[in-house]
């Protein structure tokens, strides 16, 4: 077992590895084809797959070039005017690297920008339409601007269900080297279903949590895989 941090290690990186949101996913997936989008709001809450896909977005658009036209910013962190005015506008303004008319700009938590700074990002939103395309990512779209939200194709995220969590515990568990059953008991995968609620974030981070005690106590000859 490896010691990265799970949540990226198993982040879906195709359209078709997204569990969940299947609708959503169709419709961007024919955006990204077409390679012209409008600006979209991503609202729903944590872990559901909205930076997932998002950066999905990012990589199947510009493939080994997506790093350099993408800016990821978690605007819970950096959410003051100024953020707007230097570091979003000086990305906007340039040309996209390769042929994608334009590059992406992904504003995590958008909801907690300040008015002050939502009213700048519409007017840059405006102006920079030919060069960028905005991707804000919100639990609540309601601390969204209605200019904005106006100015926006908004997809509404729902938590995942039973049997896509499920899926998404076979998959990291064969990404670990074995199946379900050699990992888990049923009584565990019940478990791991009800604690996640839906939260595909908060369901690999106990799983790894998991995995990681096991391995501790396997070490110590006191753990034994079920049959």
């Amino acid at each position: 077992m490896t010691s990265s941090i799970w949540t990226e290690k198993y982040r879906p990186a195709t359209f078709d590895d997204i569990k969940g949101q299947k609708e959503i996913v169709e419709k961007i997936r024919a955006f990204v084809e077409s390679k012209n989008m409008p600006h979209l709001l991503f609202s729903g809450p944590a872990g559901v797959g909205k930076t997932t896909l998002s950066l999905v977005i990012a990589r199947q658009l510009f493939g080994e070039h997506w790093r350099e036209n993408t800016l990821e910013l978690n605007a819970s962190d950096e959410r003051g005017i100024d953020v707007v005015r230097v570091k979003v506008k000086d990305f906007a303004r340039t040309k996209a690297i390769g042929d994608v008319p334009f590059k992406i700009i992904i504003l995590d938590e958008s909801d907690a920008l300040t008015r002050e700074a939502q009213q700048a990002l519409r007017r840059t939103m405006e102006n920079y339409t030919k060069t960028a395309r905005f991707l804000l990512l919100a639990n609540y779209s309601s601390k969204i601007l209605d200019p904005i939200q106006s100015r926006c194709a908004v997809f509404r995220f729902k938590p995942l269900s039973l049997e896509e969590i499920k899926e998404v515990i076979r998959t990291v568990c064969k990404g670990e080297g074995g199946e379900v059953e050699q990992f888990l008991l049923p009584d565990a995968v019940e478990a791991l279903c009800e604690a996640s609620d839906g939260d595909v974030r908060r369901l690999t981070n106990i799983m790894q949590s998991c995995f990681t005690l096991k391995m501790m106590v396997k070490k110590e000859g006191e753990y034994i895989t079920p049959e």
